[in-house]
């Protein structure tokens, strides 16, 4: 075992793990933080998704021992971010969630999209949120809520 020091919701954490271990079981399991799902393990339905150095990624795939000195945001800081808070926002006044598994990863992944495009198309955000899968099909209601979020913002 290792320790790392890691940047989470921007409070510096100590963890002691084997380098392998992906980010995802350190989030939930070393720092409690278990709004951050595990759906498939192998980075295909993005239940897992957060954000690293800005980017959204599967924190399925990312071993603890490559973060390095990059900032980690999960489901629990997101809120902290304008963008982030206004995605949240929306997310509930649409009342988008059904089951909510995936719902933390469709978040993280709506934050990163439209902190890229702040007003997508339709394709785009349908092409941004592929990865994404949602057992409710919530896809439509989904797209609309990251239209929504994005008339939020400047």
């Amino acid at each position: 075992m290792t320790t790392w020091q890691l940047t989470v919701n921007g409070q510096r954490k100590e963890v002691a793990v084997d380098p392998g271990t992906p980010l995802l079981w350190v989030l939930r399991e070393e720092l409690k933080l278990t709004g951050t799902k595990y759906g498939c393990g192998i980075g295909a339905c993005g239940a897992c998704t957060v954000h690293l150095d800005g980017v959204a990624t599967r924190s399925c795939l990312v071993p603890v021992g490559l973060i390095g000195d990059r900032p980690v945001v999960t489901i629990e800081g997101i809120g902290q971010d304008p963008c982030g808070r206004a995605v949240q926002d929306a997310w509930v006044d649409r009342d988008v969630v059904q089951c909510g598994y995936c719902q933390s990863g469709q978040i993280m992944s709506a934050v990163a999209l439209l902190k890229a495009v702040p007003k997508p198309t339709d394709e785009i955000i349908e092409e941004s949120m592929g990865g994404n899968l949602c057992r409710c099909a919530t896809y439509v209601r989904i797209r609309e809520t990251i239209k929504s979020a994005s008339e939020h913002l400047t």
